[in-house]
């Protein structure tokens, strides 16, 4: 049985509006003038305590100060919480690929750097929580991505003897190659650099075209456990 282990922001939904909302929400309460949306968006793909600290620089505090950046995270994640998917929403055609991967047997679950809770109430709130039995978020863990421990919980909690993972970015695919798991690239999430930099086995820009791929992946690498057979694409 192959798993197919999906990241969350920018590969499944477009979460920006709301960590950008919560976000300034945070800083309204410090006093601070709001960060822009595409700022917000290329802080995304490490987990909350990073975008905190990432934001701390921007707005030339420390990050290196703990007691402010809990402070701050906390601030974050209250209002966060209270609006995780209000304004967010899958990308297009995503309820139907995964109407038809899990119609054809795959095993669906969900690996993010994204608070468990949080994760599992997104997935709620937008609909397609009953594809994932299986939710690995980046407080499941003592560590989280790139380290590839979440991935391989996924894989295991999930029951699969393969797999392929699904994701938007260079911490994604740091991720799976250190999994030893095929990655597939969403070419319109959150990456950062070019696609050319970022080591795949394939990539699409719309849903509708993963089932495609995903079927090819899985006639390579069925039956190998550790998929040490499948080539590799940088």
């Amino acid at each position: 049985m192959t798993a197919i282990v999906f990241d969350l922001d920018g590969t499944l939904i477009d979460s920006v509006p709301d960590i950008h909302n919560a976000a300034v929400r945070m800083l309204a309460d410090e006093g601070r003038a709001p960060l822009d949306m595409a700022k917000i968006r290329s802080f995304i793909g490490n987990g909350v305590p990073a975008l905190i600290s990432k934001i701390m620089n921007e707005i030339d505090e420390n990050p290196e100060d703990h007691a402010r950046h809990a402070i701050l995270e906390q601030c974050f994640m209250r209002h966060y919480m209270a609006a995780p998917a209000v304004l967010g929403r899958p990308f297009d055609n995503v309820q139907n690929a995964l109407e038809a991967l899990t119609g054809t047997g795959f095993k669906l679950a969900v690996c993010t750097n994204k608070p468990e809770g949080i994760a599992r109430q997104i997935l709620q709130d937008l609909g397609i929580d009953s594809y994932f039995k299986t939710v690995i978020g980046g407080d499941s863990l003592s560590v989280r991505k790139p380290d590839p421990a979440p991935l391989q919980a996924a894989i295991n909690q999930a029951g699969a003897k393969t797999a392929i993972y699904v994701g938007d970015s260079e911490v994604d695919s740091e991720t799976a190659l250190a999994a030893n798991v095929p990655f597939v690239l969403f070419t319109q999430g959150y990456r950062k650099g070019p696609i050319s930099e970022i080591h795949h086995e394939a990539a699409f820009p719309d849903f509708t075209q993963l089932q495609g791929i995903i079927q090819t992946l899985r006639d390579n690498v069925s039956g190998h456990r550790d998929d040490s057979t499948l080539p590799r694409r940088s």
